[in-house]
């Protein structure tokens, strides 16, 4: 019988002593008796390498960047026991905080999910579809002009008249024209698409020809424009895959306001949002 049970003590004492480093291995510290368990650890440097900023890489998990997380996993082991043994977390202040903070984990985690199902749902697709819409809209040309803005018309015919005297365009725009922007480049307008202009500007654009100037003053919403066509070129449009992730940002922006609105419509409630 002594022999039995020695034998009972031995395998016991033989299993412990297998466990013990699996349980520790399972855990970081022990505080104040409580075990700080390691999986704290491996949470909070998911939660940092989710924290990078979009584009940017994920820090590298070196064994400095863990020691830094270890330390803090246990010194908020240590700060949360003293904090619960003066009864801190019975407090109406703490429970109103976690009550924010879960609404906000919530919030964040569907938000996430149903960004993840409209990434995946065409949205590339559509981003192509909105690429092309914009091309589109910006024709195939470009026009480099320069203009002349005054307040008057008949101040607009004297320096029609100037020019065509022989006054360098440049020079006048600088003296006379209040489009202070392109006044000191001599009304240099850069390139750019006739859509980019009010209606009468493009449309007096257009119909000059390479070095042509307007023989007459255009009326805008700004004032009296003199217009000097300097010269055209095929539209400059960037590659869809250079735009591509603003398109896709858009698209998901949209999709995510109008989640936000089906939802606001669909819930029955008898509150009243002010309308956007």
């Amino acid at each position: 019988m002594k022999l039995n049970t020695f034998a009972k003590a031995a395998t016991l004492l033989a299993a412990m002593t297998v466990a013990a480093p699996l349980v520790f291995a399972q855990n970081i510290a022990v505080v104040n008796g409580k075990a700080v368990p390691k999986a704290r650890v491996d949470a909070m440097l998911d939660q940092i390498a989710k924290q990078a900023q979009p584009g940017q890489p994920a820090p590298e998990r070196t064994p400095e960047l863990e020691k830094k997380v270890r330390d803090e996993v246990v010194l908020r082991e240590i700060f949360i026991q003293e904090a619960e043994r003066r009864g801190l977390q019975k407090s109406k202040d703490y429970q109103d905080q976690m009550e924010f903070a879960r609404q906000s984990v919530l919030m964040r985690a569907l938000i996430q999910d149903e960004e993840k199902k409209s990434k995946s749902a065409g949205a590339e697709a559509e981003a192509r579809a909105e690429y092309e819409k914009i091309k589109a809209a910006n024709g195939d040309k470009e026009y480099r002009a320069r203009h002349i803005l005054v307040e008057k018309e008949d101040e607009a015919k004297a320096l029609i008249a100037q020019i065509k005297g022989g006054a360098k365009f440049e020079d006048l725009a600088k003296k006379s024209s209040k489009d202070t922007g392109s006044a000191e480049n001599g009304g240099d307008l850069d390139w750019a698409n006739p859509g980019n202009y009010v209606p009468e500007f493009a449309n007096a654009l257009k119909a000059l020809q390479k070095g042509q100037m307007t023989d007459a003053p255009v009326k805008s919403q700004f004032g009296y424009h003199i217009i000097k066509l300097e010269d055209v070129r095929a539209t400059q449009f960037p590659a869809f895959d250079e735009v591509k992730p603003q398109l896709m940002q858009r698209i998901t922006q949209q999709r995510m306001a109008k989640f936000r609105d089906d939802l606001k419509a669909k819930a029955k409630t008898d509150y009243k949002f002010d309308a956007n």
